[in-house]
């Protein structure tokens, strides 16, 4: 067996940069950190959002009064010609069956059935919301509503 040799491949390891030992290592002086100023100096950082001593854009904006956004629910919406397609009669409209049909992407999202189209079919309805036109088209053609209280967070 010939003699072998592990080594790291050209250019893997390279020499650390000493900065600042004097002007004939052609990184004295300045070190690299240009002339003065905040940032040349040790230390010398600043926070995200820092105008150099000028007040801040977030603190110069007011931040008054109350958003929603935190609190919305977003629902995902089926229609009632989805329904008249994928389900024969007499069939339970739920989470679970949305889901097995490839309505609804999850389990554990909010449903709401809109009234867009026409539905022959007795279906039993079990989600979050109903519209009022989609509820009387459901009873229309014999169907039932039952609506789940969507609880607040």
């Amino acid at each position: 067996m010939a003699d072998f040799v592990l080594s790291a491949p050209e250019g893997a390891n390279k020499k650390r940069r000493i900065v600042g030992r004097g002007s004939s290592s052609g990184r004295g002086t300045t070190a690299g950190k240009g002339n003065k100023g905040q940032q040349s100096r040790s230390g010398g950082k600043t926070y995200i959002g820092f105008e150099g001593g000028q007040m801040p854009l977030y603190r110069r904006i007011a931040h008054r009064g109350f958003s929603n956004y935190p609190f919305k629910k977003e629902f995902v919406v089926v229609n009632v010609t989805l329904l008249e397609e994928k389900y024969s009669a007499g069939e339970t409209v739920n989470k679970e069956t949305l889901l097995a049909k490839g309505l609804i992407s999850k389990v554990d999202a909010l449903v709401k059935i809109l009234g867009t189209g026409d539905l022959t079919k007795e279906l039993t309805v079990e989600v979050d919301k109903v519209s009022a036109s989609a509820k009387a088209k459901i009873e229309k053609a014999g169907g039932s509503v039952k609506e789940t209280a969507v609880e607040a967070k």
